[in-house]
């Protein structure tokens, strides 16, 4: 896999009804929340823990089932999401964690698919609006977010694993934990191809359903966690609901510009949808802690995001709830077994409590592999430990452990930096780098 999936180009016309007239606006971003760290310039350090009152990312999808009840049923609501057989594990592969590990868990999965939930090829205007036509059609998943809701009560938290976190991949080898979705995805898709398979829909719905099962052994084999419940967000759904909310607030410590992100910001508070919004929560150059400061920046857009579409208003309109409904039919992709409005009916609560985002500790977040590869280090048994404890649990030993030496470039574990106080635009927007 290529180190940077972000590439330059021209300026694209935006995409707008006129020019798809399948292109309609609507909700739920790839991910995030809350506060900056610590901007201490080590990168070697530590990734802190980033808590915040603020309510998990897919909470802004779900909770429209419970707020917007008198429009959309449940079934109506369920019966349109496309669902997957990702948790279930093939004959012969290894037994998942155990499942009485003392939390709810949950994937939340942003990836840059060129394909809609039902397996069409979005159009190349479409990509060029999303900044992904360039790519050579790989899949990444450069949010990857495991939702713990312990079953004793406590706090739940949102732990971001960061993309280049550098990882065994079930059944591959080591690799960036990125890459596990679209390694698996494309060699099963080779192999349909190769039974004969033509129908392209059928075989991007089974090569995805493949990359995602690879995934979730990866999240469960580095966390020893077992994945209860499964949700998937592509670009298009997160351009859809900024451009249906028309637009989410942001604010940045600095001004920054990056080419490969299409990222041009100025300083302070502004708002930002569609393809900016995804140059906002892609851009990783130029900035102090790279991949890190980005899930910072996800995280705090993401908290606006929620803020905004729980509020008074904005799910009031009907025409605006069928927007963002449709946003999720396009773009969501779900575990059978995940009850939307259940789930749902949590959201104000944790929309109104605590919930605790954090990321991974990392050894160092600019370490290379034995190819060359930028990576993010991590010592496996302090990141499931770390896990653990957010459940209130002991680490339980792995199968099979990994190999938990530096892949190559970077050493030490420093401490964990503090969480620094977070600076807030005039209405409490977070200010991030």
């Amino acid at each position: 896999m290529e180190d940077e999936q972000e590439q330059p180009e021209t300026a694209a016309k935006p995409v707008t009804e006129r020019d798809d007239p399948d292109w309609k606006p609507s909700p739920f971003p790839r991910e995030t929340p809350p506060a900056p760290v610590d901007e201490a310039p080590s990168r070697t350090r530590r990734a802190g823990r980033i808590t915040r009152r603020v309510a998990v990312g897919l909470v802004s999808v779900l909770a429209l089932g419970a707020s917007g009840y008198a429009y959309v049923t449940k079934d109506q609501l369920q019966s349109t999401i496309p669902t997957t057989d990702a948790l279930t594990p093939r004959a012969g592969e290894p037994a998942p964690p155990p499942a009485d590990d003392g939390a709810d868990d949950i994937l939340l999965v942003g990836s840059d698919a060129r394909t809609d939930a039902q397996g069409n090829q979005l159009p190349l205007r479409v990509l060029k609006e999303l900044r992904t036509e360039a790519n050579n059609g790989a899949v990444n998943t450069d949010t990857v977010i495991l939702l713990r809701v312990p079953k004793n009560g406590s706090k739940p938290s949102a732990v971001s694993v960061p993309r280049d976190t550098w990882t065994d991949i079930p059944g591959r080898g080591k690799a960036k934990i990125n890459s596990a979705y679209g390694i698996a995805k494309a060699h099963f898709a080779q192999g349909l191809r190769a039974q004969g398979e033509r129908d392209q829909a059928k075989i991007e719905r089974d090569s995805d359903t493949e990359g995602r099962r690879v995934l979730v052994q990866a999240v469960q084999d580095l966390t020893q966690v077992r994945i209860d419940h499964y949700a998937e967000i592509n670009l298009l759904g997160f351009y859809l609901l900024t451009e249906a909310l028309g637009g989410v607030k942001v604010c940045l410590n600095h001004a920054t510009e990056d080419k490969d992100s299409g990222a041009n910001f100025r300083r302070g508070e502004q708002t930002v949808s569609g393809g900016e919004a995804l140059s906002f929560v892609r851009q990783r150059k130029n900035l102090p802690r790279g991949d890190l400061d980005r899930i910072v920046r996800q995280q705090a857009f993401l908290s606006s995001a929620l803020h905004q579409v729980l509020s008074a208003g904005t799910l009031a309109s009907p025409g605006t709830l069928n927007n963002l409904m449709d946003a999720v039919h396009r773009s969501l992709t779900l575990d059978p077994g995940l009850d939307l409005l259940q789930f749902a009916q949590q959201a104000k609560g944790l929309a109104s409590g605590d919930l605790a985002f954090a990321t991974i500790p990392v050894i160092t977040a600019n370490g290379r592999s034995e190819d060359g590869q930028s990576i993010v280090e991590i010592d496996p048994k302090a990141v499931r430990e770390f896990v653990a404890g957010l459940a209130g649990r002991s680490a339980p030993a792995a199968a099979k452990a990994p190999d938990s030496s530096p892949a190559g470039g970077g050493s030490g574990s420093g401490a964990a930096p503090a969480a620094a106080p977070l600076l807030q635009a005039s209405d409490g927007v977070p200010c991030v780098n």
